[in-house]
Protein backbone atom coordinates (compact mmCIF):
# COMPACT_ATOMS: atom_id res chain seq x y z
CA UNK A 1 0.00 0.00 0.00
CA UNK A 2 1.28 3.48 -0.90
CA UNK A 3 2.25 5.80 1.92
CA UNK A 4 3.95 9.19 1.59
CA UNK A 5 7.45 9.23 3.09
CA UNK A 6 7.60 11.05 6.44
CA UNK A 7 10.17 13.59 5.21
CA UNK A 8 8.05 14.55 2.21
CA UNK A 9 4.98 14.80 4.43
CA UNK A 10 6.82 17.12 6.83
CA UNK A 11 8.33 19.37 4.15
CA UNK A 12 5.28 19.77 1.89
CA UNK A 13 1.55 20.34 1.64
CA UNK A 14 -0.58 17.99 -0.46
CA UNK A 15 -2.34 19.97 -3.18
CA UNK A 16 -4.12 16.94 -4.63
CA UNK A 17 -3.89 13.83 -6.73
CA UNK A 18 -3.37 13.29 -10.40
CA UNK A 19 -3.88 9.99 -12.20
CA UNK A 20 -0.52 8.60 -11.00
CA UNK A 21 0.99 11.11 -8.61
CA UNK A 22 0.36 13.06 -5.48
CA UNK A 23 1.02 16.73 -6.19
CA UNK A 24 2.84 18.45 -3.35
CA UNK A 25 3.79 22.06 -2.67
CA UNK A 26 7.12 22.54 -0.93
CA UNK A 27 6.99 24.65 2.22
CA UNK A 28 10.12 26.39 0.88
CA UNK A 29 9.39 30.09 0.45
CA UNK A 30 12.62 30.78 -1.42
CA UNK A 31 11.66 29.07 -4.70
CA UNK A 32 8.33 28.11 -6.36
CA UNK A 33 8.65 24.34 -5.91
CA UNK A 34 6.27 21.49 -6.63
CA UNK A 35 6.86 17.76 -6.18
CA UNK A 36 5.20 14.80 -7.89
CA UNK A 37 5.18 11.46 -6.06
CA UNK A 38 3.98 8.41 -7.98
CA UNK A 39 1.48 6.58 -5.76
CA UNK A 40 3.22 3.24 -6.12
CA UNK A 41 4.62 1.44 -3.07
CA UNK A 42 8.30 0.56 -2.86
CA UNK A 43 9.35 2.44 -6.01
CA UNK A 44 12.69 4.26 -5.73
CA UNK A 45 13.68 4.89 -9.35
CA UNK A 46 11.85 6.03 -12.49
CA UNK A 47 12.96 2.92 -14.38
CA UNK A 48 11.13 0.75 -11.83
CA UNK A 49 7.77 2.03 -13.09
CA UNK A 50 5.97 -0.08 -15.65
CA UNK A 51 5.69 1.42 -19.13
CA UNK A 52 2.19 2.82 -18.62
CA UNK A 53 3.16 4.51 -15.32
CA UNK A 54 6.39 5.81 -16.85
CA UNK A 55 4.49 7.48 -19.69
CA UNK A 56 1.92 8.85 -17.24
CA UNK A 57 4.69 10.28 -15.04
CA UNK A 58 6.27 12.06 -18.00
CA UNK A 59 2.86 13.46 -18.97
CA UNK A 60 2.23 14.69 -15.42
CA UNK A 61 5.70 16.25 -15.21
CA UNK A 62 5.00 18.10 -18.48
CA UNK A 63 1.56 19.28 -17.35
CA UNK A 64 2.77 20.53 -13.98
CA UNK A 65 5.86 22.14 -15.52
CA UNK A 66 3.81 24.03 -18.10
CA UNK A 67 1.41 25.29 -15.46
CA UNK A 68 4.24 26.37 -13.15
CA UNK A 69 5.95 28.15 -16.06
CA UNK A 70 2.71 29.95 -16.94
CA UNK A 71 1.99 30.89 -13.31
CA UNK A 72 5.45 32.20 -12.49
CA UNK A 73 6.77 33.35 -15.87
CA UNK A 74 10.11 31.89 -14.76
CA UNK A 75 13.27 31.77 -16.85
CA UNK A 76 13.81 28.02 -16.39
CA UNK A 77 12.05 24.96 -14.99
CA UNK A 78 14.35 22.57 -13.12
CA UNK A 79 13.20 18.95 -12.98
CA UNK A 80 15.03 16.46 -10.76
CA UNK A 81 14.52 13.02 -9.25
CA UNK A 82 17.41 12.74 -6.80
CA UNK A 83 16.28 10.59 -3.88
CA UNK A 84 19.55 10.80 -1.97
CA UNK A 85 17.82 11.67 1.29
CA UNK A 86 14.30 10.35 0.60
CA UNK A 87 14.28 6.88 -0.99
CA UNK A 88 10.68 7.15 -2.25
CA UNK A 89 10.50 8.14 -5.93
CA UNK A 90 9.60 11.83 -6.20
CA UNK A 91 10.19 14.44 -8.87
CA UNK A 92 11.03 18.05 -8.01
CA UNK A 93 9.68 20.72 -10.38
CA UNK A 94 11.16 24.10 -9.50
CA UNK A 95 10.67 27.50 -11.12
CA UNK A 96 13.97 29.34 -11.47
CA UNK A 97 14.71 32.97 -12.23
CA UNK A 98 17.96 34.54 -13.38
CA UNK A 99 17.72 36.89 -10.40
CA UNK A 100 16.83 34.27 -7.76
CA UNK A 101 19.04 33.80 -4.71
CA UNK A 102 20.80 30.67 -6.00
CA UNK A 103 21.04 31.33 -9.75
CA UNK A 104 22.73 29.72 -11.65
CA UNK A 105 23.57 27.03 -9.08
CA UNK A 106 21.17 24.21 -8.13
CA UNK A 107 18.89 25.18 -5.28
CA UNK A 108 20.47 22.53 -3.07
CA UNK A 109 23.64 24.66 -3.03
CA UNK A 110 21.73 27.56 -1.44
CA UNK A 111 22.00 27.25 2.36
CA UNK A 112 19.50 29.97 3.32
CA UNK A 113 16.18 28.46 2.23
CA UNK A 114 13.24 29.78 4.22
CA UNK A 115 10.24 27.58 5.02
CA UNK A 116 6.68 28.83 5.40
CA UNK A 117 4.25 28.00 8.15
CA UNK A 118 0.83 26.68 7.07
CA UNK A 119 -0.87 30.02 7.76
CA UNK A 120 1.26 31.73 5.11
CA UNK A 121 0.70 28.96 2.59
CA UNK A 122 -3.11 29.03 2.63
CA UNK A 123 -3.57 31.69 -0.06
CA UNK A 124 -0.97 30.11 -2.34
CA UNK A 125 -2.54 26.67 -1.89
CA UNK A 126 -6.02 27.91 -2.78
CA UNK A 127 -4.70 29.71 -5.87
CA UNK A 128 -2.72 26.67 -7.07
CA UNK A 129 -5.65 24.30 -6.52
CA UNK A 130 -7.79 26.53 -8.74
CA UNK A 131 -5.12 26.49 -11.44
CA UNK A 132 -4.54 22.73 -11.26
CA UNK A 133 -8.28 22.06 -11.40
CA UNK A 134 -7.95 22.57 -15.16
CA UNK A 135 -5.49 19.68 -15.53
CA UNK A 136 -6.81 16.27 -16.59
CA UNK A 137 -7.43 13.86 -13.70
CA UNK A 138 -6.53 16.38 -10.98
CA UNK A 139 -8.45 16.06 -7.70
CA UNK A 140 -7.73 18.76 -5.12
CA UNK A 141 -6.95 17.67 -1.60
CA UNK A 142 -9.67 18.55 0.87
CA UNK A 143 -9.05 19.81 4.38
CA UNK A 144 -6.82 22.14 6.29
CA UNK A 145 -3.16 22.76 5.60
Amino acid sequence: MFQLHDRLAADTVILGKMKLCLLLLSRCATFPWLILVPMRPDVREIYELDREDYIQLVDEIASVSKLLQRETNCDKINIAALGNQVPQLHVHIIARFQDDAAWPQPIWCYPEMQFQKPFFLSTEIARLKRQFANLPDFQAAIGEV
